[in-house]
């Protein structure tokens, strides 16, 4: 997991989507439903990171057999102090294939999915000009 956590504090986005898998699901902490796919997961982390400040990972854990991770990070968001753990699992390659979200307090995921929504239409225009680049 140290590729995936050193991409994000690098803010190298092309490093994490090489690291998501083509049919990895993303559950979002502020979304009914989850997104799959890597070219919207990849454009959610975007606007993601254009959301947070202040980011860091604070804390690791590894499950027994290597493949299942948890992230514990802080940020903020707006004047909202946010805590929260990426949930990821590797698929066969390595690969993400499952990322959830989960966050604390909840004042914080309410400003998360005020701010998220804000770019929604973004990212929407950015998955899918992936996926046609991809496509072509």
């Amino acid at each position: 997991m140290k590729s995936f956590r050193q991409a994000v504090e690098a803010n190298d986005h092309a490093a994490i989507e090489a690291l998501l898998a083509d049919d990895v699901v993303f559950t979002s902490p502020v979304a009914f439903k989850p997104y799959v796919g890597k070219a919207i997961t990849a454009a959610v982390l975007r606007g993601v990171s254009r959301v947070f400040t202040d980011f860091r990972y604070v804390r690791e854990l590894t499950g027994e057999d290597g493949r299942d991770h948890a992230l514990v990070f802080e940020a903020r968001v707006g004047d909202r102090a946010i805590t929260g753990c990426d949930f990821l699992h590797l698929d066969e390659q390595g690969r993400i294939d499952d990322f959830m979200v989960m966050v604390r307090p909840l004042s914080a995921a309410q400003a998360l999915a005020e701010a998220m929504g804000a770019q929604f239409d973004r990212i929407v225009a950015e998955a899918s000009g992936a996926a046609q680049a991809d496509g072509a």
